[in-house]
């Protein structure tokens, strides 16, 4: 698979990644990247935000790779749990990074409308990388949606919540999940072939 035919379509989480959040840096840096914007970073709606992504990716010309971070996991699963064939056969696999278990107790009250958490298969490739010590989600929780939805799994040691605050600014080492989840698509297209 060249990167170059391949469009990543970065979906932030909740209050969206700022300039210096690696998702940004990821958007300037891969080849071809855009993201997916919400009409209210602050206050996210289930269904807005999922039929945001549906226009995107549905708007898409080429194969996609999502790439998202926080509620943005669970706002893809929740899409693709309910999403037209013809827009899943676009996505050609996910990279989920600290998924936020919006179903946990001290959760914020603007992120309770998303739970359930979908637990359906994910019907493309995909690559959860969670860590030890996020506040948004337990290692334990991390790796149970990885089961649910069928995506291989990583839990960092000491990450926090991969984000502008845990250190992850620019994050070149999640390219190497990123191209290990291409990897992983490559594989399953030579095997399809």
């Amino acid at each position: 698979m060249a990167s170059q035919s391949i469009h990543y379509l970065i979906l932030p989480g909740w209050q969206g990644s700022p300039a210096e959040h690696w998702q940004s840096h990821w958007q300037r840096s891969l080849p071809s990247a855009s993201r997916v914007e919400q009409a209210d970073w602050d206050h996210p709606d289930p269904q807005r935000w999922v039929a945001a992504l549906g226009r995107e990716v549905a708007a898409a010309r080429g194969p996609l790779i999502l790439v998202a971070h926080s509620l943005g996991c669970v706002t893809l699963a929740r899409w693709a749990a309910q999403a037209p064939v013809a827009s899943l056969r676009k996505v050609r696999g996910a990279l989920l990074v600290a998924p936020a278990d919006v179903e946990r107790a001290n959760c914020p009250e603007a992120l309770r409308g998303f739970a359930p958490i979908s637990r359906d298969l994910l019907p493309f490739p995909s690559l959860l990388v969670g860590s030890d010590n996020d506040h948004a989600a337990s290692a334990q929780r991390a790796l149970q949606m990885a089961r649910d939805w069928g995506s291989q799994a990583a839990i960092l040691p000491g990450a926090g919540h991969i984000n502008v605050k845990s250190g992850h600014q620019r994050w070149e080492q999640g390219f190497a999940y990123l191209y290990r989840l291409q990897r992983q698509i490559e594989q399953l297209e030579r095997l399809r072939a």
